[in-house]
Order: structure tokens, then C-alpha cells, then sequence
């Protein structure tokens, strides 16, 4: 099994079992967010439910701990097998040539749509886990919210008049980062994992945009959501 770790092969496959184990989490993560919207058009407290199913509990943590484990080593082979591609074109990568027929735009950007998704996901584990998870797990006070009202946590964060604004469009930006590295991931890692013959190939690249589309749009939805309540807020004032 060392061929896994010492090969390009091998790192390839670990990028494409971990990227999609990361897609499934989005489109759970994505699916839990939309309950916000749901709660607060309605009163409900579906959202605030799901984060007291998770929240401190030890599965959730075990849960916590694999995810960032998967997210770390994707990182890993990604900033490797980048290195190792660098090296093998040598003095070729500096001629300026036209993109390959064939090859599009977030294929030949990969690194740099994962650098600009990490630095976001930097600040977004500040914004809620930190103030969320970490807060209940130390009991330390890190914002003015109680922890376990994770749904106040977000709404709060996208509803602050212009500093409101601001975020969301950062947030809407992030995600357009995040569809572009899913939409090439996603239908990579199924090439990667043995999709790969002529009939499929178109098949797999329509199943990563639907999963981009889906994983990102239900994100966007509760943006796009507080983004309106914001505005209606601050033209009532």
C-alpha cells in the first residue's frame, strides 16, 4: 500500500477519496445551513436542534477531527503533486502559451482556487466554529452570543448593516471559488477513481457541476436570504 503515499498515482487517489468525502460534507453542511432560513421564516428551531445533535458531543468531535484530518492530507498531496508537476515541466512552465484544447479555466487554477478557499475557510471556522464548537468545548466566552445559539451567531454576522453587507459579498465570492474548484474536482476524482473511458467522461464533468451547483447554491441561498433581510432592515431604519 506505500504506493499511496509514494506515488503520483497514489496521492491522486488520496486527493480524490478525500475530496469527495469533503463533498458530501458540504452538501450535509449546505442542507443543515438552509434550516436557518427555514427557522427564521417560520420560528422554527430546526437549526439550533441539529447544532445541540453535534455541538460538543464526542461523535461530533471523532466527526471534527477526521474532517480536518482528510482536509489537511488533501492540502498535502495537492501542494506535492503541484511541486512534482512544477519540476517535471522545468523551464516549459515559463513559455507563454495558449490553454490546451479541452483543458478549462479551474483545471489549470486548482491551486490557487484551494489558496483562495482555505484563507476563507480560515476566517469562516473564526466566525462560527470558534464562537460555536469551540466556545461550548472550553467554555470560554468568545462572543456575545450564547454557543448553542449558533442560529443569533449567524444571523447576527450577516444582518450588521454595512459590515453585514461586506461579508456577505465576501462569502458569495468565496463560494464562486469553491464551485470552480468543485466543478473540476468533483468530476477529476471520479476519473481518478476509474471513470475515465470516452463514454463517461462528458457524463462525470455534468455530475461535477450539478454536485458545484447544489454543494454551493444551498449556501448561497441562506447569503443571498440575510443578504434581503439585511437590506430590508437597513431601508426600514
Amino acid at each position: 500500500m506505500s504506493w499511496l503515499s509514494k506515488s503520483s498515482i497514489g496521492r491522486k487517489v488520496i486527493m480524490s477519496v478525500t475530496g469527495i468525502f469533503m463533498v458530501l460534507f458540504l452538501l450535509f453542511h449546505g442542507t443543515m445551513n438552509l434550516c436557518l432560513v427555514i427557522d427564521d421564516i417560520w420560528g422554527t428551531h430546526a437549526y439550533n436542534w441539529i447544532c445541540s445533535m453535534l455541538g460538543a458531543n464526542w461523535y461530533a468531535l471523532i466527526g471534527t477531527g477526521v474532517l480536518a484530518l482528510g482536509f489537511v492530507i488533501h492540502i498535502v498531496c495537492a501542494v506535492i503533486l503541484t511541486i512534482e508537476n512544477r519540476q517535471a515541466r522545468g523551464n516549459d512552465r515559463y513559455a507563454v502559451n495558449e490553454r490546451p484544447a479541452g483543458v478549462d479555466w479551474a483545471s489549470q487554477n486548482m491551486l490557487a482556487l484551494g489558496i483562495i478557499v482555505l484563507g476563507f475557510l480560515c476566517l469562516h471556522l473564526y466566525n462560527f466554529w470558534f464562537k460555536m464548537q469551540f466556545a461550548e468545548l472550553t467554555g470560554i466566552q468568545t462572543s456575545m452570543f450564547d454557543p448553542q445559539d449558533g442560529s443569533a451567531v449567524v444571523k447576527a454576522l450577516f444582518t450588521d448593516g454595512w459590515c453585514g453587507i461586506i461579508y456577505c459579498i465576501l462569502y458569495l465570492v468565496w463560494l464562486c471559488a469553491i464551485w470552480f474548484h468543485l466543478s473540476h474536482g468533483v468530476w477529476s476524482a471520479l476519473q481518478t477513481v476509474g471513470w475515465s473511458n470516452q463514454i463517461w467522461l462528458k457524463r462525470i464533468k455534468v455530475i461535477g457541476i450539478i454536485f458545484a451547483t447544489l454543494a454551493v447554491g444551498l449556501f448561497a441561498i441562506v447569503i443571498l436570504y440575510f443578504l434581503g433581510v439585511n437590506i430590508g432592515m437597513m431601508c426600514a431604519a
